[in-house]
């Protein structure tokens, strides 16, 4: 019903945004609220309206990749739109392909509400499906991947760099690279936007 909302940002919490469009304001439930910026411009949210029998919730994303890739999730059986946000906030799509299609059951396991049973399900009804997830992305990425998810100051920069307006794609190009460094938050960034000058 709701393709995408452009608007101003009014508030931002640690579940959702509110964005204002044409005096509306609008509860989106995103993976990671803190990656929009409530400085007056107006921004494009992607949208997906969840519809219950005794409720509707917004759920917004950055980007149409993410958007997609989330209700790929949803489509898993035994995952809700809350676990599938829960996997989005700690992985990005290319990453979780990637473990996908190599059935890394471990990785899997590392997001939360996923043991062992739900990762098999998400295998199973998602391996050879998310062919447009994986592009741009290096085969021997996941094991670098696994690396990245356990370094918080890695992940921070990234989503600064996300919230700096880079797409997906330019931030994966340079990911591994980043992720081969031991660094602060304000040094992988410093290191990022260098490469991202220079590619």
């Amino acid at each position: 019903m709701y393709e995408y909302i452009i608007g101003t940002i009014e508030y931002v919490s640690p579940q959702y945004i509110v964005v204002e469009n044409n005096g509306i304001g609008y509860q989106i439930y995103t993976p990671n609220p803190y990656v929009f910026n409530m400085d007056g411009e107006k921004q494009k949210v992607y949208t997906y309206l969840h519809v219950r029998e005794d409720a509707q919730f917004l759920y917004g994303f950055k980007n149409l990749e993410t958007k997609e890739f989330f209700i790929k999730l949803i489509n898993v059986s035994g995952i809700g739109p809350k676990g599938a946000l829960a996997i989005l906030a700690s992985g990005e799509p290319n990453t979780i392909a990637h473990a996908i299609e190599e059935e890394n059951y471990k990785f899997l396991t590392t997001f939360p509400g996923v043991g062992k049973k739900t990762a098999q399900q998400i295998i199973l009804d998602l391996k050879g499906k998310l062919h447009e997830f994986l592009t741009d992305f290096p085969d021997e990425s996941i094991t670098t991947s696994k690396n990245v998810e356990k370094n918080k100051e890695l992940e921070e920069a990234l989503l600064a760099l996300e919230a700096l307006g880079f797409s997906t794609r330019e931030i994966n190009r340079i990911k591994n690279t980043l992720a081969k460094e031991k660094l602060t938050t304000n040094e992988y960034i410093k290191l990022a936007l260098k490469k991202l000058s220079n590619s």
